[in-house]
């Protein structure tokens, strides 16, 4: 209760800060930040916990698992401290004597939940993102990319100025536009956006997008977040350590136990069920343990084709159907432990055969080894 009250004061402090004196400039923000500094990842914690118990039956938006979760269901997923201090600090960088990065890169193996994590603290901290993809990294448009972000971290600041809320920029597989792999090309697009990111970091407050000059055009200072896979595909000066900090994000089995558990738990399999999934089927992405569950529903879903008529009347019951006609009651199937491990052992057949059959040296006959 009053570590609640603390956040509920301090929070309201920085909105009246950001209200009642933004006349008086846009530094007036970090006088309220400030007093969060000293307990910034305390607070994110509290904060994170008491969210999820008020909304733990609200369903959020699909994440880079591949399914759709609550945060109820990841409770135990602990969040690294360096998040909020790179935000608390990008906040507060005129008030610290040292260079702060600008960008936050989050990498590591595919399917870990990134994003994901990215979002919970967001959701938890009462940030505002602003939130862009490696797609739009690119255009038949030589500049257009880089006018984009620059468009995009100003639409950020404004959240700042004119909400009242904290707001970062945050890409998303980032690697995936702007990284090189093998023999492929640098396009000017991805130069452009290379220097923008660079020049951002190098001097954020001031960012014009085509427009006259103006001395007094001075942009917020928000930070911004990345995630990708593999950083060393990218041009080396823009992930040096003065522009971008670097955090591995890898869970530990035991925060992959505490997950698939959370993932499981309405399922009614217990904890030392889900260790027994985890060890068969070792050295494998969250997003694995939730394809799992969802292959166990492949046979229910067929027989409930079957009860609407089957597959040749699928589109008109589906989106064709009166407005007062129901569809057939859906029933889930009850999940064992057994259905999950012949859901998984069929996942394991099928990447065997991905990496076994190698269609591509069968149509292009020339290819190295």
């Amino acid at each position: 209760m009053i570590f609640s009250l603390g956040i509920f004061l301090a929070k309201t402090r920085i909105l009246c800060l950001i209200t009642g004196r933004r006349r008086r400039g846009p530094l007036s923000i970090y006088k309220g930040i400030i007093t969060l500094l000293p307990y910034s990842c305390l607070i994110v914690r509290i904060k994170l916990v008491s969210f999820m118990e008020l909304h733990k039956d609200e369903k959020i938006a699909m994440n880079d698992t591949g399914k759709a979760g609550n945060l109820a269901e990841i409770s135990d997923w602990s969040i690294p401290s360096i998040f909020s201090c790179h935000i608390v600090k990008n906040y507060l960088a005129h008030l610290l004597n040292v260079k702060i990065p600008l960008i936050l890169g989050v990498w590591g193996g595919k399917g870990q939940g990134k994003t994901f994590q990215t979002e919970l603290i967001f959701q938890a901290m009462g940030i505002e993102p602003v939130i862009m993809s490696a797609g739009e990294l690119e255009s038949d448009r030589a500049g257009e990319p880089g006018k984009l972000i620059r468009e995009r971290y100003r639409t950020a600041s404004q959240v700042v100025q004119n909400q009242g809320k904290m707001s970062c920029l945050m890409i998303n597989d980032i690697d995936a536009g702007l990284g090189r792999f093998g023999n492929t090309q640098m396009t000017v697009n991805n130069q452009i956006v290379v220097g923008t990111l660079m020049n951002l970091s190098d001097n954020p407050t001031r960012v014009s997008i085509g427009q006259d000059w103006r001395e007094s055009d001075i942009t917020n200072r928000v930070p911004i977040i990345v995630t990708g896979n593999d950083f060393s595909t990218i041009y080396a000066p823009l992930i040096r350590d003065g522009r971008m900090e670097k955090f591995y994000w890898q869970p530990t089995k035991e925060d992959i136990v505490n997950i698939v558990h959370r993932m499981y738990e309405k399922d009614d399999i217990s904890k030392d069920e889900v260790v027994t999934i985890v060890e068969t089927f070792p050295n494998q992405a969250l997003d694995f343990y939730g394809a799992l569950r969802s292959r166990t529903y492949d046979r229910s879903i067929s027989k409930w084709i079957e009860d609407i008529g089957g597959i040749e009347n699928l589109g008109n019951k589906l989106l064709g159907r009166k407005k007062n006609e129901e569809l057939p009651v859906y029933t889930p199937p009850q999940q064992t432990v057994e259905a999950l491990l012949e859901s998984g052992y069929s996942l394991l057949r099928e990447q065997q055969l991905i990496m076994d059959t190698k269609l591509s040296k069968e149509y292009m006959k020339n290819i190295d080894d």
